[in-house]
C-alpha cells in the first residue's frame, strides 16, 4: 500500500551539476558499513546478490560470529564460478543525517581480486527503495526525514573502470541456487543375478512394469560375467589402454615420511583391504633401504 506522505524521487539537472558530460562511467559510490566508510561500492543494478570482498572484510576485523555458511554457487556474466567462503549480516547506513537509512545487509564474502571493495545488487537496492541514475551517478532513496542521497564519485568510478578492463574482472554475480536433492520415490528390489546365491545381488526398480522388470532381470542374469562381486574377478587393465606412473623428479633425492598410526578400528579395516589387494595380486609388498 502506498503512503501518500512519502517523497516523491525525481532527477533533475541539478543533480549532475559536477558531472562531466558526456560519460559512460560506473556508479560508484562511499557508503558507511558499521564504523567503517567503505570506498569503492559499484553499485550493480545487475547483480542478484551483494558482494564483500574478503581483503576488506579482514581488514574491517568484525566478530567471526557474524559469519555464517553459504552453500550455493556465485555465476558471473560470463560463466565464471566462485565459491562465496560465507555470508554475513553487517549494518549498512546510506545517506547523510537526518536524511539517512539504517539496513542489516546480508553481504556475500568472496575471496578473489577486485578493484572494487563492495559490490551493491539489487538485493539491498530494493531493500532500500532506491532509484539509480547513472546519468547523473547518483543514488536516491526515501527516508523519514525526506529523500537520501548517495552521490557517485565519477574520477575514483573511472580509475575503478579502467582498472577492471585491464585485470579483465567480473563484477556482475548471480546466485545458482543449488537444486535440493529428491527422495527416492521408491524402495528397489533385490534381484538374484545367480538364482539361490545371496552374496551376489543387485537392485532395480520396484516400480517397473512387470514386462520390463523380467527384461532387466533377464539381461543382468544373461551378462552376469561382467560383474566383479570380488578382487579376484577384476581382470588388470592391459598398460596400452592406461597405466599410472608417479610424476616424480630423478634427480631428487627420496624422502622417507613419517609412519602413520591409525586408530584401531580404521586401523583393522586397512589392514583387511590391504589382504585382499595382496590375495588379489593387485599390489606386492615391497621393500625399500633407508
Amino acid at each position: 500500500m502506498l503512503r501518500s506522505d512519502e517523497p516523491d524521487i525525481v532527477f533533475s539537472e541539478r543533480d549532475g551539476r559536477d558531472i562531466r558530460q558526456p560519460h559512460d562511467d560506473p556508479l560508484v559510490i562511499m557508503l558507511r558499513v558499521k564504523e567503517f566508510n567503505i570506498h569503492r561500492v559499484l553499485i550493480d543494478n545487475k547483480s542478484s546478490a551483494d558482494i564483500i570482498y574478503l581483503p576488506v572484510f579482514q581488514q574491517m576485523k568484525l566478530d567471526k560470529r557474524r559469519i555464517k555458511p553459504f552453500t550455493s554457487l556465485l555465476v558471473s556474466f560470463i560463466g565464471d564460478r566462485i565459491i562465496p567462503r560465507a555470508i554475513a549480516t553487517l549494518t549498512v547506513i546510506a545517506g547523510t543525517y537526518l536524511a539517512q537509512i539504517t539496513k542489516e545487509v546480508d553481504f556475500l564474502i568472496i575471496n578473489c581480486p577486485s578493484t572494487y571493495n563492495i559490490i551493491l545488487g539489487r538485493p539491498t537496492l530494493n531493500r532500500l527503495r532506491a532509484a539509480t541514475s547513472t546519468y547523473y551517478l547518483k543514488v536516491k532513496f526515501p527516508t523519514a526525514h525526506g529523500v537520501g542521497e548517495i552521490r557517485g564519485d565519477q574520477v575514483l568510478a573511472r580509475e575503478c573502470y579502467q582498472a577492471t578492463l585491464a585485470y579483465g574482472e567480473n563484477h556482475i554475480w548471480m546466485i545458482n541456487e543449488l537444486e535440493p536433492i529428491s527422495e527416492p520415490s521408491e524402495t528397489p528390489q533385490e534381484v538374484e543375478v545367480i538364482p539361490g546365491d545371496l552374496s551376489k545381488v543387485l537392485k532395480t526398480g520396484s516400480t517397473l512394469p512387470i514386462l520390463e522388470k523380467k527384461k532387466m532381470i533377464s539381461l543382468l542374469r544373461k551378462n552376469q560375467d561382467v560383474f566383479a562381486w570380488k578382487h579376484e574377478d577384476m581382470p588388470g587393465i592391459d598398460r596400452t589402454i592406461i597405466q599410472h606412473r608417479l610424476n616424480v623428479n630423478l634427480k631428487c633425492k627420496p624422502v622417507q615420511q613419517k609412519q602413520r598410526i591409525f586408530a584401531l578400528e580404521r586401523n583393522k579395516v586397512v589392514t583387511e583391504e590391504v589382504k585382499k589387494l595382496l590375495e588379489a595380486g593387485f599390489i606386492r609388498e615391497v621393500f625399500y633401504t633407508d
